[in-house]
């Protein structure tokens, strides 16, 4: 009765922070080096509608992460005997204080500190609190229906919300903005919809292209980023859908896979990544290569994957790539700046999150501004130089390694779900920003340290062995 009551109130506590991480996915979709520049809102339709300042999320976080600090302590939970899977994050943490110290831009470092140490704690709490499937049911709760929820924002922007919007603005500035009341004139302006132009008022070229192009971002800050926790919830989502639903009639049953299938797929395909794309294929392919059929037939089924997945890719993107792939090009720049300010600043970087600060200064003459490096991997070297880099390169790589092989003969759909969510996701991190992204990175680390948690008398018996 007494370990029923501490399993009760850790599986209270996991959806408690599952709620918080769905709130993060809701409200807290942009890269925190952007906190400055995000307006706290004022109304409740703003409070509704927009995204919050990153750093409002510290004052749910920190209360969360004390009452986790105490059920660890009153429980008596234990690490895993993998040391380095509790060393190696600590270090890579600890480097980036480090590397602060000499940093080009305090305010930039400072709130990357601040996201770092959120992962670190999100993976550490997965670890020691949730090791159990009940644990990890409960915390799911909370992130796949915010994760629902984005998936339906990103449809309607894509369906109603950027076409009359579009259209709002090309009528608007074709009658003189005179069909439009003063209050959403004012409010136009201020967010930047209305632009003024040689004295007149003029629809912004930026959002017309946005809206024209029509890809969703849903809650988060690009689409690139909508792409990034596709990748990191669909498979478990879809297995849900699949698994919990057994015992509901078939046609509901029927309807809610459907609907599930519906909403990743849409949303992820109006999203546009191609790396995303590319990634996903990988995913299918791995669960096909799961199936338990003969050898042939699943090399065959996958070659079919491919075949037809690279076919789509060649279609849906063929005018981008027609167009020279500016973003492939911009990307080059940004890695190519990346390495040189590793070359320049070995030991510390320019500090964590600036990496904005040296490309200023010896970016390409004709490349796009860009905040940051799209590497996630390569701006670990880039702000906190090669220590860093190595600390967390080989922090995840080992993690990944370790939780994947006992994933893999386990047999658990949930938790191969997760794991394929997660190797699609630290896979994107070559190619974007993600671990800046609360939404994004709490949830990835959040769930990282679960698996770990899950199969913790596994890699105990393992490492005793070794």
């Amino acid at each position: 009765m007494k370990s029923g009551k501490k399993t009760s109130g850790i599986e209270l506590y996991a959806l408690a922070f599952g709620l918080f991480l769905g709130l993060t996915v809701w409200k807290f979709g942009n890269p925190v080096i952007l906190d400055q520049k995000i307006s706290p809102p004022v109304s409740f339709s703003e409070f509704w509608n927009y995204a919050w300042p990153p750093h409002w999320a510290k004052w749910i976080f920190m209360p969360l992460t004390l009452i986790g600090v105490v059920l660890a302590l009153k429980n008596k939970l234990r690490w895993s005997g993998t040391k380095r899977l509790w060393l190696l994050p600590l270090l890579w943490l600890g480097w980036q204080i480090f590397s602060a110290i000499q940093t080009v831009d305090v305010d930039l470092t400072a709130a990357t500190l601040w996201q770092f140490s959120g992962c670190v704690i999100c993976y550490f709490l997965g670890a020691f609190l949730f090791g159990n499937e009940r644990a990890i049911n409960y915390l799911l709760i909370g992130i796949l229906a915010a994760f629902a929820f984005c998936l339906v924002r990103a449809i309607d922007q894509r369906v109603f919300e950027f076409p009359q919007s579009r259209q709002l603005l090309v009528e608007g500035e074709r009658a003189g903005w005179t069909n439009i009341p003063p209050e959403m004139l004012l409010e136009m302006k201020r967010d930047s919809a209305i632009i003024t132009t040689n004295g007149m008022d003029v629809a912004n070229p930026v959002l017309l292209t946005k809206f024209s192009k029509a890809r969703v971002n849903g809650t988060l800050v690009y689409p690139n980023a909508l792409a990034g926790i596709i990748l990191l919830l669909f498979p478990v989502s879809l297995t849900l859908a699949f698994n919990s639903t057994k015992k509901l009639k078939p046609l509901i049953r029927l309807s809610v896979i459907a609907l599930a299938i519906f909403l990743g797929v849409a949303a992820f395909f109006w999203s546009g990544s191609k790396l995303g794309w590319l990634i996903g294929l990988c995913v299918v392919g791995i669960y096909f290569l799961r199936l338990q059929c003969p050898p042939k037939f699943k090399l065959a089924a996958l070659a079919i994957v491919l075949i037809v997945g690279l076919s789509v890719f060649a279609v849906r993107f063929h005018n981008y790539f027609s167009a020279g792939a500016t973003s492939v090009g911009a990307r080059f720049d940004y890695w190519r700046a990346a390495t040189e300010t590793t070359c320049k600043h070995p030991l510390f970087g320019t500090g964590p999150g600036t990496f904005q600060r040296p490309y200023a200064r010896i970016k390409s003459p004709d490349a796009e501004m860009a905040r940051l490096a799209h590497n996630d991997y390569l701006e670990q070297f880039s702000d906190s130089g090669i220590v860093g880099g190595i600390f967390y390169s080989t922090w995840i790589i080992s993690v990944l390694t370790t939780i994947g092989r006992r994933v893999w003969q386990s047999g658990n759909p949930v938790a191969f779900a997760i794991l394929a969510g997660l190797l699609a996701w630290f896979a994107q991190g070559f190619g974007e920003f993600s671990l800046y992204i609360p939404a994004l990175a709490w949830t990835a680390f959040m769930l990282l340290g679960c698996l770990l948690a899950l199969f913790r008398n596994q890699i105990d018996k393992t490492e005793k062995t070794i």
